[in-house]
């Protein structure tokens, strides 16, 4: 495929210099330009598909490589192969499942005019992996997968031979060879890190890698890789394609770890810049997360709103809605549908994403036995694929549990052993919920002090993250705790006085409890009257000696 000797036309020499400097959009309309000048040649033609697919102008760039097919078809059926596997993978990619098994069949019989082994038989082995993997044929996928990577190797084709593996690692992790298949996935992303692979085949393997990695909650190298695909974005200011992906990634990262107004906004920016592409389904899930911010910072209308939205674009809004449903009151309702997600999904690692809202929607619908199975179950799954996060985070089903049967002494135990892996790993939502179950594992054991402790911290964790309803559960929960006897005052008193502790002014509570300032104006002078005190801080210091807040 070398380009004729003739010096190129002046279009069409700008339209190849943009294309090495990486600016796809300006590429493509370069190419299109230089088109309507002169035919281009097949070189040409194959920098079109890809300034086009990767600037998010799929149909284009699918326009571009049934050009290739039709010039080649007849007289270069391997060339020819090569863009009917890529219409057709793509395709399938995006939800045209028809048309781009259409297009594999194509790629099929151009490889039977072909029979000598080559690299382009090496690609159509990639479908039939992605089809085995799917229907849970592992033996079959690997065997695919590896004869993939030894044409790769012996054509010298290192995209081929790089996504071979990555998807032997993807396989061995979902046999739950996570060591093995962890192994495989580095270095496959160390040929992306290195720049050794061509734009749509890094892009991919980044995809591939890091959602390979979300499965088995492996958060460290989710987040080393996410951050490393955003350099790589970054540095391509045209790029469209893998983009929107990326900023879901690190949506759910920032999520993770705390910075919520800052997921959101990235959640925000992915369903922005995927409106009007081929990507539903990516921007199903940036809804998602979108909705999973709002109902971890108390917005319930906007996250209902969100959760509707991702699944009309075909995202499952569980576990999310069954929690949000648990937040509104709805207990069973959440109940029942998780139970129904959990029977839809077979695969043990797509339900470990659904039991830990089913065993706390449980818990709270005092279904302890139904709780007992799901978080057994979790603990299998998490034995089975071994990542640090799914085992804490199966360890805290179990204290869960265990303290909803009275076994308070090992649900501490187990609730222990799950927040310290929470905190090395920077997880301070999932290590405050802990804390709560943990002082309550405590308080049952009669060590009130650590109690204190434990819910203080759980608190100001939730405060800090910007957990409101977090928070104002904690409050009911001490309120309860201390009683409405308590030196006379009430629970909404109790929760007005521990505000006042915290040195908030009547305004910034009336805000915060969305009351009148009038109102707290009454609940501040009957706190003074019943504790007998004459001020703020005399009431603040009675609060600490009297173990109130």
């Amino acid at each position: 495929m070398s380009r004729p000797p003739s010096a190129p036309s002046a279009p069409l020499a700008q339209a190849r210099a943009l294309f090495a400097a990486r600016a796809w959009q300006s590429a493509h309309d370069a190419f299109t330009a230089a088109e309507a000048l002169a035919a281009l040649d097949l070189p040409d033609l194959w920098q079109l598909w890809l300034a086009a697919s990767l600037s998010g102008r799929e149909q284009a760039g699918f326009a571009a490589l049934e050009r290739i097919y039709q010039q080649c078809v007849d007289t270069q059926p391997l060339v020819a192969l090569r863009a009917a596997f890529w219409l057709g993978f793509r395709l399938v990619h995006t939800n045209e499942a028809s048309r781009g098994q259409g297009w594999l069949a194509r790629a099929e019989r151009c490889a039977e005019r072909s029979p000598e082994p080559s690299a382009e038989h090496g690609y159509l082995r990639l479908p039939r992996v992605r089809a085995h993997f799917g229907a849970g044929r592992y033996a079959e996928a690997m065997a695919e997968a590896q004869a993939a990577a030894a044409l790769g190797e012996r054509f010298g084709d290192r995209d081929l031979t790089t996504f071979a593996r990555n998807l032997q690692g993807r396989i061995l992790i979902r046999e739950g060879s996570l060591d093995a298949g962890l192994k495989l996935l580095d270095e496959a992303m160390l040929a992306v890190t290195t720049f050794e692979l061509s734009p749509v085949l890094t892009g991919l393997i980044y995809c591939s890698a890091i959602d390979s990695c979300q499965s088995v909650f492996a958060l460290e190298r989710v987040r080393e890789w996410t951050e490393s695909l955003r350099g790589w974005c970054d540095a391509q200011p045209q790029l469209s394609t893998f983009t929107g992906a990326c900023m879901v990634c690190r949506a759910e990262v920032m999520e993770i770890g705390g910075a919520w107004p800052e997921a959101l906004a990235e959640a925000r920016r992915a369903v922005e810049r995927m409106q009007g592409t081929l990507g539903g389904a990516a921007a199903g899930e940036a809804l998602y997360r979108e909705g999973e911010i709002h109902r971890l910072r108390g917005d319930l209308e906007q996250a209902e709103a969100r959760f509707r939205e991702a699944s009309e674009l075909g995202r499952d809004p569980q576990p999310g809605l069954a929690q949000l449903r648990l937040a509104q009151g709805r207990a069973e309702a959440g109940a029942q549908a998780l139970r129904r997600a959990c029977a839809a999904a077979a695969q043990p690692l797509a339900r470990a994403k659904l039991l830990p809202a089913l065993v706390d929607i449980l818990l709270a619908s005092k279904a302890v036995a139904e709780a007992r199975a799901a978080a057994t179950e979790l603990e299998a799954t998490a034995a089975t694929f071994g990542a640090e996060l799914l085992n804490a985070i199966a360890a805290r089903a179990r204290g869960a549990v265990e303290l909803a049967e009275g076994n308070a002494q090992a649900s501490a135990q187990s609730l222990r052993a799950a927040c310290s892996v929470m905190q090395r790993l920077d997880a301070p939502y999932l290590v405050a919920q802990t804390r709560v179950l943990l002082a309550c594992a405590c308080q049952a054991l009669g060590d009130d002090d650590t109690a204190q402790l434990e819910i203080s911290a759980a608190r100001a964790g939730f405060q800090k993250l910007g957990a409101l309803t977090d928070v104002q559960a904690i409050d009911v929960l001490l309120a309860r705790a201390a009683g409405p006897g308590a030196f006379g005052l009430s629970a909404r008193e109790l929760e007005v006085l521990r505000l006042v502790a915290s040195g908030k002014t009547n305004r910034l509570i009336a805000l915060e409890l969305c009351l009148s300032e009038k109102t707290v104006d009454r609940h501040v002078s009957n706190i003074y009257g019943k504790l007998d005190v004459p001020s703020r801080a005399a009431a603040t210091a009675f609060a600490y000696e009297k173990k109130l807040i």
